[in-house]
Parts: C-alpha cells; sequence; structure tokens
C-alpha cells in the first residue's frame, strides 16, 4: 500500500514538473481581443517569450503544486500566470 502511494505521489511530482515547460498557449492571430482595436499579434513573439520567462520568475514547486491542487480546472499556476500574461497584453488565449 505505502509503494503504490509513494508511486502516484512521484508521478503526480513527475507531471508537474514536465508540464510546467511544456504548456504553450494556444492564441488567435488573426482576430482582435475585445478590449483593443487595433492588432496585437505583430508582436506575440516577444509577448510569448517575456510571458513564459516571467511564469517561470515566479513560481516555485511547492507554489505549483498547491495551486494545482485547488485549482477546479487542475492548471498549473505556471499556466495560469502565462495565460494571464498573453491576456494582459492584448492577445486572445483559446487555451
Amino acid at each position: 500500500m505505502k509503494y503504490s502511494i509513494r508511486l502516484v505521489f512521484l508521478t503526480l511530482i513527475f507531471g508537474l514538473l514536465t508540464s510546467c515547460t511544456s504548456y504553450k498557449p494556444l492564441v488567435d492571430t488573426a482576430g482582435r481581443s475585445g478590449t483593443f482595436d487595433e492588432d496585437k499579434a505583430k508582436e506575440i513573439s516577444n509577448d510569448l517569450q517575456h510571458c513564459k520567462q516571467m511564469a517561470k520568475d515566479n513560481i516555485s514547486i511547492t507554489s505549483n503544486i498547491s495551486f494545482w491542487l485547488m485549482s477546479p480546472t487542475a492548471q498549473t499556476q505556471y499556466e495560469d500566470i502565462y495565460r494571464k500574461c498573453m491576456i494582459n497584453r492584448g492577445h486572445s488565449v483559446l487555451n
């Protein structure tokens, strides 16, 4: 019994660690966000790099796990920060 609990726990930890860097937001580059009058997709490469680095700099393993456990959508804190950053920069993030 203890072995199976440890295995599940290690699997969850490993999954969270690998999912931190594997998230890539799906952004609608042709459309406009409802809050902006012009297309912001021309700055998408720069925004993706900045948001990815910002998300990496502002999480820890423990905060990511606790956020994931409390999240109703089972998303990590990394994904949440990344997505919010892209949305706040005017991009239409689909996932």
